[in-house]
C-alpha cells in the first residue's frame, strides 16, 4: 500500500513538473489526439488545454507544417528512436510570437523540438512527446554574428571610396578563374584601364575632386558591367574587370561603351567642372599563359599600347606579334 502511495505521489509531483517546466510539452497518441498540452504551450498558443485535450492535433493548430511533423512523428514511432529538428533548418514548428527582451528584434520564436517516442505497458510505442525549446535567444545572437562576420567578410573584400573589389580579392577572382580556365575550353577576357591625367585633375582641383572622380568611373563601370563580371580598383586611377565567358571582341565592345560613357560624364562640384577620359586593355585568355600573372601582364602592355598611341582609347593584346592593336 505504501509502494502505492509513492508512486501516486512520484507522479503527482512529476505532473506539476511537466506542467510548469520552462519548455514546451506536447503528447500525442498515434492519431494525432492531444493527451498532454503544458503550461508552457497554454501561455504560448493562447489554447487552454480544455480546448484542445483529445482533439487532433492538426485540427486545432492548423498552422503547424502538417505533412512535415506527420513523417517526422512517423519515423519516431517506426523505429522507435527520437527525432529532432534544429532552427536553423527550420526556425519554428509552432508559430507562437517572441516576447524575449534579449531577442527583440525577432517576431516570431524559434524553437529546437525533440520528439521522443513513449512505449505502453506492452511495449509498443503508444505515445509520442513532442518538447519545444525556446532559443530565440541563441538564435537571434547566432544571426547577428553571422550578419556581422558577413559584414567584415564584404568590408575585408571591398574598396572603401568606390564600393568595387579590392586588388588582393580581385586576384584572387581572377586567380580561380585562371585555375578553371586551364581545364576548360571557355572563354574568359580581362580589361585594365586607368584614368588619363588623373595626376594633373588631383594637382589642380585637389584630392577630393580627385576622389569624385574616381568614384564617378567607378559608377559608370558598375552600369556597365554584367553582374557576373567581376569589377576592381587596382591601385589608384586603375582599374580592373574580369569578363567570364567573353571574347576579346566581346571584351572590346565593353570596353568601347565604357570609354565612351566616360568621355561623356562630367564631374561637377562648386569649384570647378571636369571632363576627363580613359585608356583601356583587353586581353583574352589563351592557354599559352602559364600564370595568371602572365594574363595581366599581356592586358597591361594593351593598356601602355593605348597610352602611347594618344590615350581615349581601347587596345587589344594580341599574342601572336606579343603587341597590341589599337582601336
Amino acid at each position: 500500500m505504501s509502494d502505492i502511495s509513492l508512486n501516486i505521489a512520484d507522479f503527482h509531483w512529476a505532473l506539476q513538473v511537466m506542467g510548469t517546466i520552462d519548455v514546451g510539452l506536447v503528447v500525442v497518441d498515434r492519431k494525432y489526439n492531444v493527451c498532454l498540452w503544458n503550461s508552457f504551450m497554454q501561455n504560448y498558443s493562447g489554447i487552454g488545454s480544455e480546448s484542445i485535450m483529445d482533439k487532433n492535433l492538426f485540427e486545432v493548430c492548423p498552422s503547424l507544417p502538417e505533412d512535415w511533423l506527420k513523417a517526422k512523428l512517423q519515423t519516431c514511432a517506426k523505429l522507435n528512436t527520437r527525432g529532432f529538428s534544429n532552427w536553423e533548418d527550420r526556425p519554428c514548428v509552432f508559430e507562437f510570437k517572441n516576447y524575449s527582451p534579449v531577442s527583440h528584434g525577432l517576431t516570431t520564436m524559434y524553437q529546437n523540438m525533440v520528439i521522443t517516442p513513449l512505449k505502453s505497458l506492452t511495449g509498443e510505442v503508444s505515445h509520442l512527446c513532442i518538447m519545444l525549446q525556446d532559443v530565440s535567444d541563441i538564435a537571434k545572437s547566432k544571426i547577428h554574428l553571422r550578419e556581422s562576420n558577413h559584414q567584415l567578410s564584404l568590408i575585408s573584400r571591398m574598396d572603401g571610396l568606390t564600393g568595387l573589389f579590392n586588388r588582393a580579392h580581385w586576384e584572387k577572382c581572377l586567380r580561380e578563374e585562371f585555375d578553371n580556365l586551364s581545364v576548360s575550353c571557355q572563354s574568359s577576357s580581362l580589361v585594365i584601364f586607368d584614368i588619363d591625367y588623373f595626376k594633373r585633375v588631383n594637382d589642380t582641383y585637389g584630392h577630393g575632386v580627385g576622389d569624385e572622380v574616381i568614384r564617378r568611373t567607378s559608377a559608370m563601370l558598375k552600369k556597365t558591367a554584367r553582374h557576373s563580371d567581376f569589377c576592381g580598383r587596382y591601385g589608384g586611377e586603375e582599374f580592373t574587370i574580369l569578363l567570364p565567358d567573353t571574347t576579346a571582341d566581346q571584351a572590346l565592345y565593353f570596353a568601347e561603351r565604357l570609354r565612351k560613357r566616360i568621355e561623356t560624364t562630367v564631374v561637377e562640384t562648386e569649384e570647378c567642372r571636369v571632363q576627363y577620359t580613359i585608356s583601356l586593355g583587353v586581353s583574352e585568355f589563351t592557354p599559352s599563359f602559364s600564370t595568371y600573372h602572365e594574363w595581366l601582364e599581356s592586358a597591361d602592355k594593351a593598356l601602355y599600347q593605348s597610352k602611347t598611341s594618344g590615350r581615349n582609347q581601347t587596345s587589344v593584346y594580341s599574342e601572336q606579334v606579343q603587341s597590341a592593336s589599337v582601336l
